[in-house]
């Protein structure tokens, strides 16, 4: 953009162009780096949630990583979500594709509660024995996307376009302490306040806690 503004006459700089882009929202369209890469020795498992309704917390979790662009590269982000509320139970940033971040995220959700199914893609990170290990100890029902069926994992897809687009897209992290900083305000505005139309314009939290309280001990899913 700053050649071409020079070539029609424009003494513009870098710098002010890549600032007025971000004002105008406006951004290149490439593809992000790979985060789902599946291990060809690793077990598969079904999935289980087509057709099923989603009636109470604590039913289905999932979990995803997506890409957080900062300026000079990449930091990955995965998060767990609870698919009845849209509530984000934990979320963890780290500079590698490795498997460590993601049970960290799940490890952290698990210290709240459990689900009855766990859902993800085929990745590396969630096919790892340490990964699945951590969802037999804690005896949650394990479920998988079907390969290249990103729908079949749609609440997590959401919350990624929410996150890119409400807080990532508007910023420029500089450093990883920046960008952790930005998303901790961010998850904690989402649970809290952002309203969401398919909850009856209440935020996650609010449904959560509250389907929580309401719930019988001891339910199970089919």
């Amino acid at each position: 953009m700053t050649a071409w503004l020079r070539q029609q006459g424009f003494p513009v700089n870098p710098k002010r162009v890549a600032r007025l882009m971000r004002i105008l929202g406006l951004q290149a369209i490439f593809p992000g780096p790979n985060t789902s890469r599946k291990h060809p020795d690793h077990r598969i498992y079904p999935y289980l949630l087509r057709g099923v309704a989603i009636v109470a917390p604590d039913q289905v979790w999932s979990t995803d990583i997506t890409y957080i662009r900062m300026q000079g590269g990449f930091l990955y982000l995965t998060a767990v979500i609870d698919w009845f509320s849209r509530y984000v139970l934990a979320w963890r940033l780290s500079n590698t594709l490795d498997n460590l971040f993601c049970i960290e995220a799940l490890e952290s959700a698990l210290a709240g509660g459990r689900p009855a199914i766990f859902n993800s893609d085929q990745g590396t990170q969630f096919t790892s024995l340490d990964f699945i290990r951590v969802l037999e100890d804690a005896g949650v029902q394990i479920s998988m996307d079907g390969r290249g069926r990103a729908l079949d994992n749609v609440f997590v897809e959401r919350l990624w376009r929410s996150v890119k687009y409400e807080e990532v897209y508007l910023r420029d992290y500089r450093t990883p302490r920046e960008a952790r900083l930005g998303l901790g305000s961010y998850f904690e505005f989402y649970n809290s306040e952002r309203l969401h139309q398919s909850l009856g314009y209440r935020p996650p939290a609010a449904v959560y806690l509250s389907a929580e309280r309401q719930r019988p001990s001891g339910i199970e899913f089919s």
